[in-house]
């Protein structure tokens, strides 16, 4: 009799304990709670969203099927902004995702541009004639040649200077007789007013030869001898390089006809090429370093306080520095090699990676609550080296996926694509930071923003301080922007945009 009842009972335990262990082990299914308290609506493929059971097992694709939540985001009904992608710990170090919070960085590099040697215009000098004239002396002196001042570099005859010519050096005798005699027969003034007369007319004769080409240096050489100059020299006003002559023995020239172009180039430009969008990192007074590549020589140079110019064949501007260059190393039109320091920031910066710039928008990954995901849209500005500077989109202190986002963005558009929802996150422009508030993961209050139309937490919002109310009624907004515009004209968006 015991052992039948023994083996009753055996029977009633065996089928229970059965099904005990296959309740246990079994995976919910949709419907039920998992084991961590949430909901499951259903399972998908993980490759393949729009693939849907309410079974757990095996995905067409071979992978298990992934359970969806409730509050799981775009497939569910929670609270996640459309295109955020929940991703379990153990997913995260399979597809090698890293983190780095947002800061404000200072970065400093060197700079390197291309520059082209100019003749500094202040040490340019054009010698024109100033009369008509025949070329009748030629000195050894020719394109390329390094002259001193005053230096004679050829000789003309104009007919035009022979009158003036005359008359000063009669002025100047006659000057000179009053000088030793005391007085002049042909002249009423006497004494001391005879030669102040004189010595204006001299002072006057001097500045007409000098006004009709002839240097001062013969000037003052015919009131020293007074002789006739048959001949008018052209001299050097400075010691440079010619860089060009025109003129030959015999030649018959006109007024303002070029005769020789001298430059001093004791000290030139350097005319670099800048990026429109760099011309305000150089500053007057920075120094650089030039080197010329051929010849293996370095300087120091400065930028000028002169704006830069545009060059609308190069789309370029040009930055003008300017050095010194002893033993004339270098010329005018030679290539250089332009390096100067450059300072940026301080200003939000990610690094590189964790922009993923499609050309027509720049998205990153932003991490909201413990394994939440969310995808941002962001504007950039320089980038420098592996870092980006993030204009807006982005705040101090929230972190970014910099590894791994480009499988998380795949995910984040099959789920899209699964549940016919567009990632509003991704595509608005003046993403902001999520609070610490909603780190827990906590189910809170989603609102619209009225102005952009965006999701936003309203808790978050409210501890951003980052909402209006107008008519009795509280309005939330995605970002200071936003409720910029709301406030400036309350009455116009008080009703949300559809």
């Amino acid at each position: 009799m015991r052992v039948r009842n023994v083996l009753i009972a055996l029977l009633v335990l065996l089928p229970l304990s059965f099904y005990a262990g296959y309740r246990a082990n079994r995976a919910p299914a949709a419907g039920e709670t998992g084991p961590d308290g949430r909901k499951i609506l259903y399972y998908v493929d993980p490759m393949n969203p729009s693939f849907r059971s309410s079974e757990p097992g095996i995905a067409p694709c071979g992978m298990p099927l992934e359970p969806v939540y409730a509050d799981s985001g775009p497939l569910g009904t929670g609270t996640m902004a459309p295109g955020a992608v929940p991703v379990r710990a153990d997913r995260q170090q399979l597809i090698g995702v890293t983190l780095e919070a947002v800061g404000r960085r200072t970065l400093r590099h060197r700079v390197r541009l291309l520059g082209r040697v100019a003749v500094d215009e202040g040490r340019l000098h054009r010698l024109n004639a100033v009369t008509q004239g025949w070329i009748r002396q030629v000195g050894p002196a020719t394109t390329g040649s390094l002259v001193g001042k005053g230096d004679v570099l050829a000789a003309y005859y104009a007919p035009e200077l022979a009158t003036p010519l005359q008359n000063f050096i009669y002025t100047v005798e006659t000057y000179e007789k009053i000088k030793q005699t005391g007085s002049n027969p042909f002249d009423n003034l006497q004494g001391g007013g005879q030669l102040a007369a004189y010595e204006r007319n001299i002072a006057t004769g001097q500045r007409t030869l000098q006004n009709l080409g002839m240097p001062a240096e013969q000037i003052d050489r015919v009131r020293a001898t007074r002789e006739f100059a048959w001949l008018v020299e052209i001299r050097s006003p400075t010691n440079g390089f010619v860089l060009a002559r025109n003129l030959s023995n015999g030649q018959r020239f006109e007024p303002s006809t070029e005769l020789y172009t001298i430059a001093d180039l004791s000290r030139v430009w350097i005319l670099a090429d800048a990026f429109e969008g760099d011309a305000h990192h150089f500053r007057a007074g920075m120094r650089a370093t030039v080197t010329q590549p051929g010849l293996g020589k370095t300087l120091e140079a400065r930028v000028s306080p002169v704006l830069p110019q545009f060059d609308p064949a190069t789309r370029t501007l040009k930055v003008r520095l300017e050095a010194d260059t002893p033993g004339f190393v270098l010329r005018p039109d030679m290539f250089v090699d332009v390096e100067m320091p450059v300072e940026m920031g301080p200003a939000l910066t990610v690094p590189k990676e964790a922009v993923l710039d499609s050309g027509t928008r720049r998205v990153v990954y932003v991490a909201r609550a413990e394994g939440v995901f969310e995808p941002r849209r962001v504007e950039t500005g320089w980038r420098q080296g592996d870092r980006v500077e993030i204009v807006s989109g982005l705040a101090e202190g929230e972190k970014v996926v910099t590894s791994g986002n480009f499988l998380l963005d795949s995910e984040s558009r099959m789920r899209a694509a699964g549940s016919e929802e567009t990632p509003e996150a991704e595509a608005h422009p003046h993403g902001e930071a999520r609070a610490a508030a909603a780190a827990s993961g906590a189910a809170t209050a989603i609102e619209k923003d009225p102005i952009c139309g965006m999701t936003v937490d309203a808790a978050e919002a409210k501890a951003a301080g980052r909402t209006s109310t107008y008519g009795g009624r509280t309005y939330y907004f995605c970002a200071p922007s936003c409720k910029g515009t709301f406030d400036r004209d309350p009455a116009a968006h008080a009703t949300p945009r559809s």
